[in-house]
């Protein structure tokens, strides 16, 4: 048997239950008659065979996932899925392999990029299956899989501690690892069903009430709309979006304890949460008398109220617009961006550096300088009363070194192919954040089609780096990790 065959095995379970996610918009499709059930039929045939043949041609390999295994498996499932995904795509629509893979790596990994116009115009169940990669991307998949895969004989933990997203990745709510799963995917569900009633009391029609909640709980930016949020133009609908983006851009460990504890208590205990909020309604508050003071709009409250949005919508990753923010002052955006890079906290959908990494990295620096001035003094650096242990502080260290030069490098690469430097600095930003809009010829108000297929594929490896937080897809492409 090939050294890992248990991985194999896993990954054939899970291109299955992919698989049945396809369901929904096959059903959808006969339900409205939009012309793509042969589509959804083969591509849901093609799914399962392809699973049942992996699972089946290594089923009796059921050891424990290693560490290594862990790893492989994550960079797998975020890497092979997108191609299953891309089917539909292709079929329905006769776009190349590379933009087909683009949006559906664009929408497991919550980015929200996409090289399709006439978004009003697509049949019901294409947009339904890009919302619904969203949603699945942010949490759905890793956390189903990992609750229902012990039950199969396969367990978990390293799986989880390979993809959770940042620093403290040992922390858990509860004993054990499938109850962890169960209740953090109970809590996404829950919430998404909120969110999913509240935008249709707001106004939303039920079909776009759902797709916009898949991706406003998995802070991906597909609508069912070219003009994204500005279709609807309702402030109400907008207030309710907010509201979920803040809650999807906060730790869902944090909610998990505040539903069970029925209190607010672990959201005032938890620094990230504090932080996040404090930063972001600041911003709205700066951003909307800068753009107002610059005769963007001419009252402070419109200003306020299309900042709030798209500034949220931003720093959170979501990537939805209102409005076309890229004609602001370019202060405005590009502090937006600068917002994406580290704003939402660890354990939620959202992606960048995390506000965790962020908070370590001001205070490693502030204890700098105190050893500077006093050379002898001893200052431990601390998060929620805890001391922070060296070897996190210098696994973020090296984490923010390794997120500065992919930027550079991958941004250096677009502009070796000719695009302009903002456009290509920009892209990166957004891909690697997970953001999903940049500025210049990826803003807002375009999609990425206007790239060509090189440069398409380099965005599409820095959504993945992103999503997987560089060094999950850096391991497995070192020598070391396939050495015996």
């Amino acid at each position: 048997m090939t050294r890992f065959a248990p991985v194999y095995r896993a990954l054939g379970m899970i291109i299955m239950l992919f698989g049945l996610t396809m369901l929904a918009p096959l059903i959808l499709s006969y339900v409205v008659d939009d012309g793509a059930q042969a589509v959804y039929d083969e591509s849901f045939a093609l799914t399962m065979l392809c699973g049942a043949f992996l699972w089946y041609r290594y089923r009796r390999c059921k050891r424990e996932l290693s560490i290594r295994d862990g790893f492989l498996m994550v960079v797998l499932v975020w890497t092979v899925l997108p191609a299953f995904a891309a089917i539909p795509l292709m079929l329905q629509l006769g776009i190349s392999h590379t933009d087909a893979y683009f949006e559906t790596v664009s929408g497991l990994t919550t980015t929200g990029s996409t090289v399709l116009s006439n978004i009003d115009q697509l049949p019901m169940s294409i947009n339904l299956w890009r919302h619904q990669l969203v949603w699945v991307g942010g949490m759905g998949l890793i956390v189903l899989a990992i609750a229902i895969l012990p039950l199969l004989g396969i367990g978990g933990r390293q799986m989880f501690k390979a993809e959770t997203p940042g620093p403290m990745k040992d922390a858990k709510m509860t004993p054990r690892i499938a109850e962890t799963a169960k209740g953090l995917y109970l809590v996404y569900l829950g919430v998404t069903v909120a969110c999913a009633i509240s935008l249709r009391i707001a106004g939303m029609s039920w079909f776009d009430a759902t797709c916009h909640t898949f991706s406003i709980m998995g802070l991906g930016g597909f609508s069912t709309h070219d003009a994204s949020f500005g279709f609807f133009d309702s402030a109400t609908i907008e207030l309710v979006a907010i509201i979920f983006m803040l809650i999807a851009g906060m730790n869902f460990g944090t909610l998990f304890l505040a539903v069970t504890g029925r209190s607010l208590r672990p959201y005032l205990l938890d620094p990230e949460a504090r932080w996040f909020l404090g930063v972001t309604l600041l911003s709205i508050f700066v951003v909307a008398v800068y753009i107002w003071k610059d005769g963007a709009y001419p009252d402070l409250d419109t200003a306020m109220r299309h900042v709030a949005f798209n500034l949220v919508s931003i720093a959170t990753t979501t990537g939805l617009s209102s409005v076309d923010y890229a004609q602001w002052p370019i202060f405005a955006p590009l502090w937006m961006l600068f917002l994406s890079s580290f704003a939402t906290s660890a354990g939620s959908t959202g992606g960048g550096i995390k506000m965790m990494r962020a908070l370590l990295l001001y205070k490693q620096v502030y204890r700098e300088l105190v050893r500077a001035m006093h050379p002898s003094a001893v200052y431990n650096i601390r998060i929620g009363g805890q001391v922070a242990p060296q070897p996190i502080l210098f696994a973020v260290l090296s984490f923010a070194f390794m997120y500065m030069v992919s930027i550079v490098s991958l941004t250096l690469i677009l502009a070796f192919t000719g695009l302009d430097i903002v456009s290509a600095f920009t892209a990166i930003v957004a891909s690697i954040n997970n953001t999903g809009p940049g500025l210049g010829l990826v803003g807002p108000s375009t999609t990425y089609a206007v790239l060509g297929d090189f440069q398409t594929w380099v965005c599409t490896f820095a959504m993945l780096l992103g999503r997987l937080e560089i060094f999950t897809l850096l391991v497995v492409m070192t020598p070391a990790f396939w050495r015996k």
